[in-house]
């Protein structure tokens, strides 16, 4: 049986987080978001922002996070794994910030597929700043029409999950699996 990749994406403050919880509780075996742990580390070595201080490295740490996860999930013995985030999104990222990076970027986006992608859009009345998000509301908007770009790039058409509680937002993208 070979295991269905999903991955879960949207800007910053749109309620991944929320959702993957969710489909933990569901039963579901899910992979985190790997840039939480590498700001936390940096951090622990005086690094406020490794993004800004160095985003080609960041990226590329990032980069072997998620292909660490892709190979992981390849593992596992379960039909779906849902991923909090996939390897283009940090290509988006790069765009964004107009940040170069190598080709090899590009190329890891067409090895490590995904079966589908959900992306959750902006929304102001659940949008918050924490110790790891620094970007405003307006950043947030913009980083998701460049996540949406990039997964468009590189072949997949994202189904855009709507807006309502977790639970439905969940729902939503379970029915969608079949």
């Amino acid at each position: 049986m070979k295991t269905r990749k999903i991955v879960i994406t949207g800007g910053p403050g749109t309620g991944k987080t929320s959702v993957i919880e969710a489909l933990e509780h569901h039963g579901y075996f899910c992979f985190h978001e790997v840039s939480r742990e590498i700001i936390r580390e940096a951090q622990k070595k005086g690094i406020d922002q490794l993004f800004l201080k160095d985003p080609l490295l960041f990226s590329e740490m990032l980069l072997e996070g998620r292909i660490r996860q892709h190979k992981d999930a390849e593992k596992m013995t379960t039909d779906l794994v849902f991923l909090d985030r996939g390897v283009p999104d940090v290509v988006a990222y790069m765009n964004y910030f107009g940040n170069d990076y190598p080709p090899v970027f590009n190329r890891v986006c067409r090895e490590y597929l995904y079966e589908k992608v959900f992306i959750l859009p902006p929304w102001k009345q659940i949008y918050t700043e924490d110790n790891e998000r620094y970007e405003s509301y307006e950043q947030a908007v913009e980083i998701h029409d460049e996540l949406a770009r990039s997964y468009a790039f590189h072949g997949y058409d994202a189904i855009e999950v709507p807006q309502g509680t977790v639970a439905e937002r969940t729902s939503f993208i379970l029915d969608h699996l079949g």
